[in-house]
């Protein structure tokens, strides 16, 4: 073929287990809205940040170090985590590699997550708990999208892999993986209902 492609962009989903994830998941979710209730610093702190919704992250952002549940998850969150690292052909010979950052995000009707990266990671994700039906996906960014210029708008039949944004759906007992400089954004949630989700990173030393 005269053109090739080259620099891929992976984002990686699958299911956390082939079996349990109910029973897991009833878990997660009653000690996700245990710990809001519990964490006043953080509502405080995502009234003013995440507009409508709930976040642990500026208060609570290391939860598999305090709670058995999560710790459970970690361990289930790096099995697919190292896959991914191989898919990425990255070299971790040597390294140490640990899960740095783990909390909790809730929205409510109408909460959103504006678009964002995740710094001083390589490895991020999310996993969901709870997500009633029209909750909104992940929709990611090409990474390259501020250097197009003068490009023409893509084809309206064009494959998915060329178009400027791809969103996965959310789907309670799944895995999402991306590098971490890979921008991202969750739109207002239209379900009455809470969508439920844990977002964590990984470092390497």
């Amino acid at each position: 073929m005269p053109a090739r492609a080259w620099f891929p962009t992976y984002i990686y989903s699958e299911p956390l287990q082939a079996s349990g994830l109910a029973r897991f998941n009833a878990e997660l979710a009653d000690e996700c809205r245990k710990l809001r209730d519990f964490d006043a610093a953080g509502r405080r702190w995502s009234a003013g940040n995440y507009p409508g919704g709930y976040t642990s992250y500026a208060s609570m952002n290391e939860l598999h170090h305090f709670s058995s549940t999560f710790a459970a998850l970690e361990k289930r969150l790096t099995r697919h985590m190292r896959a991914f690292a191989r898919t990425l052909e990255l070299d971790l010979r040597g390294r140490t590699v640990r899960m740095s950052d783990c909390w909790v995000n809730i929205m409510p009707e109408n909460a959103a997550h504006s678009l964002h990266l995740h710094p001083l990671s390589f490895i991020s994700g999310t996993y969901y708990v709870v997500t009633p039906k029209g909750c909104p996906g992940l929709k990611f960014e090409d990474p390259r999208l501020s250097k197009f210029m003068a490009a023409p708008p893509r084809r309206p039949d064009a494959r998915p892999a060329s178009r400027p944004h791809v969103t996965y759906a959310a789907e309670a007992g799944r895995v999402i993986l991306f590098e971490s400089w890979l921008r991202h954004e969750v739109a207002a949630n239209r379900a009455a209902e809470e969508r439920i989700s844990i977002s964590f990173n990984y470092h390497w030393a």
